[in-house]
């Protein structure tokens, strides 16, 4: 467990700033105090719990040799940040990380200029890093550019291009990779020491150098030479040391690997490299959830903890009986429950195997069940060529890492009318970790593409009718989105039914508004209804089921019935379901109706749980309430012979 420590040498910092006249013993005494305040804070504060006790010393030394913020540190996804937000102005602050008004989860540059970049989505870092290098260099203003990226985001194509990217342009960026899960195998000892120390210190760099020059000033050699001779140097040390190194592939000069946990080595090693010129790579690692003994063992559990009781380190798990389950888990179950049936069927999951309960499926059926690493671009055309053979792959992807996916998603599965069911967790409203993780735009992006079938389900019944129906009531891409936490249902098992593609259903009748949803929103709705028509109102409630094709039948219905209409969605208000009724209504003539849009707005929602955002977006049912009263209250006040919209 953690101990108990005095923080007064963390009480006295509130900027990077204040590192610089620290001594050695005070900086190591400083690592302890801001590991047991991130076990504190996060204890009573759910958010980010292994990834950044294991940066601890990482930060520290990054903060104490550079000059931020004019020198920019770019992390690779916020969840070895929390160290950095403490000693960068916030740590006053930081008991509303993730909260409603309170710190942002992620680095974000509006909320401080120590945060270089956004940093929601992995494998950005490096490109983002680059860019700014490069700038530094053509403006002259001589800033070093550190990017932070941890070993699971490398899995990213992205990062793979900004490496094969990074030496053409002139810069002298530092990538650190913070490796928190590779074991060091035969790099390790004497040798390897040795190496480290030398390769980083700045005597074997200037007498490197000098002699560089001297060539290129006898015109012995060229930068094309410059290159071969490092190609050269780095095939010598992979033979000394029984490894290849890729980076060096990238003629990106390799350090490490190192312990990033030894504070004094770090700060060494980073002053004795920091003005090297080109890009280079520090290799540390780390162990995530340093410091903190149950989070050491088990760093998947202790990723993202929620609440737990720092001193004897039992996580505080709040179960109630007869809760319905969460849209993950029926769909991870129904999943099996299909696959034992078929074994064309398969699964996929870009490293959110517990997330998106694909574990399930991976415990069960282990070769047929395929986790591929933080590469959503990668997991849809993997999926697509595990269907151009024949088999019914399962492609599970959080709705916001969708997007990272959309060109795979045209070319390689819709173009080609393959059948992979794309299934979007963490569809709409999201909580904690905000705009970077909303859910907000998969039915407007996904709705323009053609050859795909697009649907959310009512409920946890509706979502196994859906899966059931995309595997074999249908022989092309199909999308299905639900959101996060539970569904609505105690039984959600049911005998699984194909449902007809393109058909919606009417919930309930009614004469003075058509309220019309799509997905597990349709409940809020439902209750919402119920309580308007204690007023006398008569309300319709339609639910569509598809997106895409939509049901024609229903809008017919609509619109020869209803001079007021509802469309509720949680999604953007713009390119999802309200545009497509606007569109039936414009290209069919369809006048004299008023359309009251609601969904999520047209900008990027702030962070904080789902029932205050929801209350803040008014999709909740007091929100709807008050829409629909102030449709009904006017209702007799629109004459006009045309759509008119309500946003």
């Amino acid at each position: 467990m953690s101990e108990q420590h005095d923080i007064s040498i963390l009480e006295k910092i509130n900027y990077p700033s204040d590192l610089k006249s620290l001594t050695m013993e005070e900086l190591e005494t400083l690592c302890s105090d801001l590991r047991n305040f991130i076990i504190d804070q996060l204890s009573n504060n759910p958010g980010h719990f292994g990834s950044s006790l294991g940066t601890v010393e990482l930060t520290v030394a990054l903060h104490y040799v550079y000059d931020t913020p004019y020198d920019r540190i770019v992390w690779d996804v916020g969840h070895q940040a929390y160290g950095h937000k403490i000693l960068t102005g916030r740590k006053d602050k930081f008991n509303t990380n993730r909260q409603f008004g309170g710190l942002s989860g992620f680095p974000n540059p509006e909320e401080s200029e120590y945060d270089a970049f956004i940093a929601g989505h992995a494998s950005n870092s490096i490109s983002a890093a680059l860019g700014m290098a490069v700038a530094s260099e053509l403006k002259h203003e001589h800033r070093h550019v550190v990017a932070v990226i941890g070993d699971g985001s490398m899995t990213g194509g992205l990062a793979y291009e900004a490496l094969n990217n990074a030496n053409s342009q002139p810069n002298d960026m530092l990538i650190i990779l913070n490796d928190n899960d590779m074991a060091i195998d035969n790099n390790v000892g004497g040798i390897r020491d040795y190496l480290v120390k030398m390769t980083t210190s700045p005597t074997y760099n200037r007498v490197r150098n000098d002699v560089y020059q001297k060539f290129k000033r006898g015109n012995l050699i060229s930068d094309q030479g410059k290159n071969f001779i490092l190609r050269f140097n780095n095939s010598l040390k992979s033979l000394l040391t029984k490894q290849h190194n890729l980076f060096e592939g990238f003629n990106i000069r390799y350090f490490g690997p190192v312990d990033g946990h030894d504070l004094r080595s770090l700060i060494r090693i980073l002053q004795n490299i920091k003005d090297m010129k080109g890009p280079k790579m520090l290799h540390v690692h780390t162990v995530k959830g340093k410091g903190f003994k149950p989070a050491e063992v088990s760093a998947t559990v202790w990723h993202a903890p929620g609440k737990f009781d720092k001193e004897t380190g039992e996580r505080i798990v709040v179960k109630r009986k007869d809760q319905p389950q969460l849209f993950q888990d029926v769909f991870g179950h129904t999943l099996v429950e299909l696959a034992e049936k078929d074994e064309r069927i398969v699964g996929i999951t870009p490293a959110m195997p517990t997330g998106s309960s694909m574990c399930f499926m991976m415990k069960q059926f282990p070769d047929r069940a395929f986790d591929v690493g933080i590469a959503e671009a990668h997991s849809v055309t993997y999926s697509a060529g595990l269907a151009k053979e024949g088999l019914i792959p399962f492609c599970n992807v959080y709705s916001s890492f969708m997007q990272r996916a959309y060109d795979q998603v045209i070319h390689d599965v819709s173009l080609q009318k393959l059948h992979v069911v794309m299934c979007l967790d963490r569809a709409g409203i999201v909580g904690e970790d905000g705009p970077t993780h909303h859910g907000a735009f998969d039915l407007a992006y996904m709705r323009i593409i053609p050859n795909l079938i697009i649907a959310s389900p009512f409920d946890e019944h509706y979502l196994r009718h859906l899966m059931y129906t995309a595997a074999y009531g249908n022989d092309g891409p199909f999308v299905i989105r639900y959101p996060r936490g539970q569904g609505v249902l105690i039984d959600w098992e049911c005998e699984m039914k194909p449902l007809e593609i393109g058909k919606g259903r009417k919930l309930k009748s009614g004469k003075d508004l058509a309220v019309l949803t799509i997905g597990p929103i349709g409940n809020t709705a439902r209750d919402a209804i119920a309580t308007v028509e204690e007023q006398g109102y008569s309300i319709a409630h339609y639910d569509m089921i598809f997106l895409k094709p939509i049901d024609t039948d229903i809008l017919k219905e609509v619109a020869e019935n209803f001079k007021n209409v509802m469309i509720i969605e949680n999604g953007v208000i713009k390119g999802g379901l309200g545009s497509a009724v606007l569109e039936y209504f414009a290209e069919n003539d369809y006048q004299n109706i008023k359309v009251t849009r609601v969904g999520l707005p047209d900008e990027f929602v702030t962070h904080g749980s789902i029932k205050e955002l929801n209350k803040l977006c008014k999709l909740d049912i007091d929100g709807l309430i008050q829409r629909m009263q102030a449709v009904l209250k006017t209702a007799d006040v629109s004459k006009k012979e045309e759509i008119k919209v309500v946003n």
